[in-house]
């Protein structure tokens, strides 16, 4: 058996499951998604958002892209953020990261990786804004582990820096931004970082809205 053919059998028995269970599962989440939480996480596949909160289809919208970033140039980033907020009206959105994540480690060395290295150059970027603090951390594994929850708290802010967030807090007074890393030896979310309507951004980034 090829490995795509087992996923559809897994699928299967996962969808055969879940409706003996529960008969009315599928018809409920067919319907008009409305959740409350916008998950912008790792592609790692570690890291699933319904599985680490616990929750159902159709209760978190999610976005994520390799060491969840949130980039202002990055079309697909604004445009899931868009149709969350203005469309969805969710009233969190979680940045979450992950302890032992490969691109910020990979961010940490000097390795040629092709495209790779033009993302990961927003990383770089963070280490350079922090460059004292992480240099003086001796271990390799705690200085990356910081590195993920200082990359989460930019990201946090750079949330905050679109005029997509500005507007929904100004007319709104929603999302709450919250950044958070998880913990793959225990399965923990650790939260790093949040901000909510009207928390103080640099005026350089705020819009006249």
């Amino acid at each position: 058996m090829k490995n795509f053919e087992k996923l559809l059998l897994q699928n299967k028995a996962w969808a055969a499951e879940n409706t003996a269970n529960d008969p009315n599962y599928f018809k409920r989440s067919a319907h008009i998604q409305t959740p409350e939480f916008l998950w912008i996480g790792c592609s790692d596949s570690r890291v699933p958002a319904n599985d680490v909160t616990g929750t159902e289809p159709g209760e978190i919208f999610v976005h994520r892209n390799i060491a969840n970033l949130v980039v202002h140039t990055d079309l697909n980033l604004l445009s899931v953020l868009q149709y969350a907020v203005q469309v969805l009206k969710v009233q969190h959105i979680i940045v979450c990261g992950h302890y032992g994540c490969g691109g910020i480690k990979a961010a940490m060395t000097n390795k040629e990786l092709g495209l790779i290295n033009k993302w990961l150059r927003n990383i770089k970027d963070i280490y350079r804004f922090h460059r004292d603090e992480l240099d003086a951390i001796e271990d390799y594994e705690k200085r990356a582990d910081r590195l993920v929850e200082l990359n989460v708290v930019d990201q946090v802010m750079n949330l905050a820096k679109t005029s997509i967030v500005q507007h929904a807090w100004k007319e709104e007074n929603r999302p709450t931004l919250h950044g958070w890393v998880y913990e793959m030896h225990s399965g923990l979310l650790n939260p790093v970082s949040m901000l909510q309507p009207g928390d103080f951004i640099d005026p350089l980034y705020r819009y006249d809205i």
